[in-house]
């Protein structure tokens, strides 16, 4: 398998629509994180790409290798042999077949959703041990790793004699992590993977990810409301909105175009013009927003508004001075990370993998305060996520 592609993806329960035209590519060795507030969607459109609940609209396929293809796709032709005529199978006209997932236990066998444990049963509780839901896992399972699995066990400290009703919130994560990892699926789903572990077993869930990450180059979604610990793992980002895909996105790339724009109201409104400010804050006559720069190659809406008049020598300065103690106030969105102000010297740009240059932080900032008096900082994922998703619609 190279890729999943969901294609319009509708989910409706009853009148209630909760997913809505969801388009979505996933590609073969990577590792998505997949962020949404409560109710976004996150789980039933997991739950959808791995075949565990049916779309109401669209559909969702894998692109497989010919080799895998089932006969169905392969194309025929006839030829007369005698008095009987043979079918002779050729290799697909395509070089790469798609085989839908519903119902298909080809493309299912590539696959694995390992989601919460529910401890009870209709209204009694679940009796069944750890050992034996590990047991009919590795039978579904067909690429299941029994040796990693013990190895998962033992590392987590699972008893797997004690019954599901009896475990902790952390223990019935674990369950879920082993289920994942040693499932051997090619792309693999994990939704909450960390709910509920202590600080240490989450470094060391992220530990052994990445491990079996680098070996086998499986696909993982990780579906996660630790957005900031988990960050450094994630390669792509997909960011879901009320049941739609607000943005999908290199996660280096992302950030590289995001910034936190702070100082006197007016100032950050005359720096940002031209941008859609996110999630504003404001503290007496100061000001802060995220601003999204458009991708390399788009353009954003009202470009023009960004050649501002020149102001006679020495203005802006003044303003700088003037207003400071303003915009000294800490921008919330930062995380942390440093701000640029005007003034500061020239920084060496680094290049990206791809050998392409990177923003430059000061060309940034010149860029912004070339006229206005603001301070610009750096957005981390979690803030940049609060400014684009925790606003009222």
């Amino acid at each position: 398998m190279s890729k999943i592609v969901a294609s319009g993806i509708v989910k409706r329960y009853g009148e209630k629509e909760v997913l809505h035209g969801i388009d979505l590519e996933l590609e073969q060795g990577k590792i998505y994180g997949l962020i949404g507030r409560n109710g976004a969607g996150k789980t039933t459109l997991l739950s959808i790409l791995s075949s565990q609940n049916p779309a109401t609209e669209g559909a969702v396929t894998v692109e497989v290798s010919p080799d895998d293809a089932k006969p169905d796709d392969w194309q025929g032709k006839s030829s007369s042999a005698g008095n009987g005529s043979n079918i002779v199978k050729m290799r697909p006209r395509s070089a790469v077949v798609r085989e839908p997932v519903w119902e298909n236990p080809k493309a299912l066998s590539h696959l694995c959703f390992s989601r919460e444990l529910n401890q009870m049963v209709g209204n009694s509780a679940n009796t069944m041990k750890v050992k034996e839901y590990l047991k009919i896992a590795s039978l579904f399972l067909p690429h299941w790793d029994q040796k990693m699995a013990d190895h998962l066990v033992a590392e987590f400290g699972l008893d797997t004699k004690k019954k599901i009703s009896k475990l902790s919130k952390g223990m019935l994560s674990m369950v879920t992590i082993v289920v994942a990892l040693a499932s051997g699926a090619e792309f693999t789903f994990l939704d909450e993977p960390v709910a509920g572990l202590d600080v240490v077993a989450r470094e060391k869930f992220y530990q052994l990810l990445l491990e079996e990450f680098t070996e086998t180059g499986r696909t993982f979604v990780i579906s996660t409301h630790i957005i900031e610990e988990a960050a450094d793992i994630f390669e792509e980002v997909i960011l879901l909105d009320e049941g739609k895909i607000l943005l999908k996105e290199n996660l280096e790339e992302l950030l590289e175009r995001a910034w936190c724009v702070s100082g006197r109201e007016d100032e950050v409104d005359r720096a940002t013009a031209g941008y859609t400010q996110h999630h504003a804050e404001r503290l007496g006559r100061s000001k802060s927003v995220t601003i999204l720069e458009p991708k390399q190659g788009e353009v954003r809406e009202n470009e023009q508004t960004d050649r501002l008049e020149p102001k006679p020598d020495g203005a802006g300065e003044s303003r700088q001075m003037d207003w400071q103690a303003d915009t000294d106030m800490e921008c919330s969105q930062s995380g942390g990370q440093p701000g640029f102000t005007r003034g500061n010297a020239d920084v060496e740009t680094p290049l990206r993998p791809d050998g392409t240059q990177r923003q430059n932080a000061a060309s940034i900032q010149m860029r912004f305060a070339r006229d206005a008096a603001v301070t610009v900082q750096k957005v981390s994922l979690q803030k940049l996520f609060v400014a684009l998703c925790g606003e009222e619609h």
